[in-house]
């Protein structure tokens, strides 16, 4: 059976007001539904006060659409400018 994928998703709020901890929790609430979750959340020091969230994520390897399901569900939460996939790799077994 393949290994589950690491995706790393860099967020960037639409500017510096935004609530980066309510940020992620509305990330959490918008994964589609499935064997996919959160596995970790840091903030990343853009410029001037701004900063971005890596969310790292955890995914089966066959998962319907790859990233994009992601990156759409993303892109749609309350706060959110911008979605890049910066990182996709199948984990070690």
């Amino acid at each position: 059976m393949p290994n589950n994928v690491l995706a790393i998703f860099k967020i960037y709020p639409e500017d510096d007001q935004v609530d980066l901890e309510d940020l992620k929790n509305r990330l959490r609430e918008a994964l589609p539904k499935g064997n996919v979750y959160i596995y970790r959340i840091i903030e990343e020091e853009i410029a001037f006060g701004i900063k971005a969230l890596k969310v790292f994520v955890i995914m089966p390897p066959f998962f319907e659409g790859g990233t994009q399901p992601l990156e759409e569900a993303f892109s749609k939460v309350k706060g959110v400018s911008q979605v890049d996939v910066e990182f996709v790799q199948t984990l070690p077994g």
